[in-house]
């Protein structure tokens, strides 16, 4: 194994040890951390097969408990739309591997940067129950969009989700079941356009132990701090995070 070779797996597990730490302590975090930091060395797409085993695993673990299967009566909507979002834009990530990655890095950088902005700036809108059947779906198509283009699968259906008056942990839940489903759509769509090989499949499952130890440590922390203060730095490393990758993309077309 080379020295650069050893260098990005280096890079990918801890990476993968952040994200997994920070979702453990505010229940999101680990699809906008890796792809945005490994969005810095490697293709977006192939930034975004390594996400798919160790977000499926960890968000099955955020998942597990009582409550799903009202959730899922209520959520369904929204997750048939970002399905239908996903498939619409399928192939979106694979070609920019091949065709260019600027346009797809600067995506994924104003992604960044919109839900950095939000949480930062505490938009909380109220979502009346009566608007969720249709809401729902509109706002799981944009998602399912986004995620296509970026790889990124919290812009709009976090702030969505936390505008439906769900209690702490019906909302960490909810989030998990969003990620979840996200997760499988986005390993279809790159399975079906041949960017998810078999080497970065393998590469996916080595980066499960530091997720899924980062989770645990965040989950201790959670249990002994308060999250805010985590939070808004959290958030303030992706909003910079975010504007780079906009400002490299920028000055890197043509």
């Amino acid at each position: 194994m080379s020295i650069d070779q050893m260098s990005v797996l280096v890079l990918v597990a801890a990476v993968f040890a952040l994200g997994g730490f920070v979702k453990g302590v505010i229940g999101l975090g680990l699809p906008t951390i890796t792809m945005g930091v490994l969005g810095l060395a490697l293709p977006p797409a192939q930034a975004a097969a390594l996400l798919v085993v160790p977000s499926l695993l960890t968000n099955v673990w955020q998942v597990a408990g009582s409550g799903m299967a009202t959730l899922l009566r209520r959520l369904w909507p929204m997750l048939a739309g970002l399905c239908a979002g996903v498939a619409v834009g399928a192939g979106w990530l694979a070609s920019a591997s091949t065709h260019g990655t600027a346009w797809a890095a600067g995506g994924l950088g104003a992604a960044l940067v919109v839900y950095a902005l939000l949480g930062l700036l505490r938009w909380r809108p109220h979502v009346s129950p009566r608007h969720e059947p249709w809401l729902g779906p509109v706002v799981g198509i944009a998602t399912g969009l986004v995620t296509a283009a970026t790889g990124v699968f919290v812009v709009p259906a976090v702030p969505y989700l936390q505008s439906l008056g769900l209690a702490k942990d019906e909302l960490v839940r909810a989030l998990g079941i969003a990620f979840l489903v996200a997760t499988v759509a986005l390993a279809v769509a790159l399975g079906s356009h041949g960017a998810l090989p078999l080497a970065l499949a393998g590469a996916s499952l080595l980066a499960v132990v530091p997720a899924l130890a980062g989770m645990a440590c965040g989950q201790m922390l959670r249990r002994r701090v308060a999250p805010e203060p985590f939070r808004r730095l959290f958030l303030g490393g992706l909003l910079a995070l975010g504007s780079y990758l906009v400002a490299r993309a920028t000055l890197s077309s043509p």
